[in-house]
């Protein structure tokens, strides 16, 4: 059985960053959010009604639940646990079930955090980017280096034993330095969980169309060498190309993404994957999404999907790749069969291919990077870009 999740978008934030690419939309007025969560159970009603039509196996349970934004924890304790007991209803909640709730250190409060434990968020995602005031200014963000700080201590004061704290690295105009002064920052917090990733300039970004200058590729690369060695000298474990743990504390959500498993998507711009059953050749890999803009969520008229495709048999390796070699252990051989549709056998010219070049290992029970091709993915994802399908399950 293929685990499922669930993802959850809340759009709003407080004022929209110049490098985010996220469907997020600035808060204007009050925010809707008895609506909006009447609107997000309605959603999940039609999405489970499919699922439980055409699934290959009816899962009894949710494994993991994200909700993500936007700044969802704009959003306030009640309407939150209105919205996570109107699951419940409908689904039940595997057992220490991991629910994250992403969190603005500019709108952080130690009440909420605490009031947030109680309701069943028993993680919180929060975007610090980074703690130098100099780089937060110029990244748009609402909160400076002491509320960053604050949102860390509260996160630990309130109980939460499993937190992330997002940090990126190539601002514009940072040094080796600061991007290693920020990771340390992090770690005298004692954060369990870390996300850093390099800021990237994403299209109908305000960074895109007016780039700012960023560092240069040998400091972005002394920064990425330095900083893998402050991680590891620390005990962490760097388990995804941008995650990093302690203390064996993965994120359950990421890793059914990165799995290549299923995820429900609700919510105004929301994606979601489906693996459903097909008569003709075994299962239908679905991507649905929802509409962006808010108002055209909550119009009932136009329903909450946007549109939805199907992946294509010829199309499976790869996206299937794109997931699992993210993934420093990689997955088990037989998820491909299992979430591809297709035998391993089909995709095994590239696998191959890969092997000899030091890329993937050799090992029929995992299809896992090596440290090589783990460094060099794009190069070794491009090696299934056109697979051909030789065998079909």
């Amino acid at each position: 059985m293929i685990p499922l999740s669930l993802y959850i978008h809340i759009p709003w934030c407080v004022r929209k960053c110049p490098y985010c690419d996220f469907n997020s939309h600035e808060q204007k007025s009050a925010l809707p959010e008895q609506q909006y969560v009447s609107a997000l159970l309605e959603d999940l009603d039609r999405e489970l009604d499919l699922y439980y039509q055409r699934s290959l196996a009816r899962p009894n349970q949710l494994e993991s639940i994200f909700i993500g934004g936007g700044t969802p924890s704009l959003f306030s304790p009640e309407a939150l646990n209105l919205m996570l007991r109107g699951i419940e209803q409908r689904i039940a909640f595997a057992p220490n079930m991991e629910v994250t709730l992403e969190a603005n250190p500019g709108t952080a409060e130690a009440a909420k955090f605490k009031e947030y434990r109680d309701i069943g968020i028993n993680r919180l995602s929060i975007g610090v980017q980074s703690f130098h005031d100099q780089f937060l200014q110029k990244l748009g963000r609402i909160h400076g280096r002491k509320e960053a700080i604050a949102a860390a201590e509260m996160a630990h004061d309130a109980g939460f034993k499993r937190f992330n704290l997002d940090l990126m690295f190539g601002l514009p105009g940072q040094t080796p330095q600061q991007a290693m002064e920020d990771l340390q920052t992090a770690l005298d917090l004692e954060a369990p969980h870390l996300s850093w990733y390099q800021l990237t300039l994403e299209p109908n970004t305000a960074f895109y169309h007016n780039p700012p200058t960023l560092p240069e590729d040998d400091a972005l690369w002394d920064i990425q060498q330095a900083g893998s060695r402050l991680l590891n000298d620390a005990g962490f474990n760097q388990y995804e190309i941008s995650a990093w743990q302690r203390d064996g504390q993965p994120s359950q959500h990421n890793m059914n993404y990165w799995s290549f498993g299923d995820y429900l998507g609700i919510g105004a711009g929301a994606h979601g994957k489906l693996t459903l059953a097909n008569q003709a050749d075994g299962l239908d890999i679905i991507r649905r999404h929802k509409f962006r803009n808010p108002k055209d969520y909550l119009n009932t008229e136009k329903g909450y999907l946007a549109g939805q495709n199907s992946v294509p048999m010829e199309d499976r390796p790869l996206e299937f790749m794109m997931n699992a070699l993210r993934l420093k252990s990689g997955v088990a051989s037989e998820l491909f069969l299992q979430r591809t549709g297709l035998e391993l056998s089909s995709t095994e010219s590239s696998i191959q291919k890969a092997i000899s070049l030091g890329l993937i290992k050799e090992d029929n029970s995992v299809i896992a990077p090596t440290e090589k091709g783990f460094g060099y993915l794009n190069n070794l994802l491009e090696i299934f870009v056109g697979d051909q399908i030789v065998e079909l399950k």
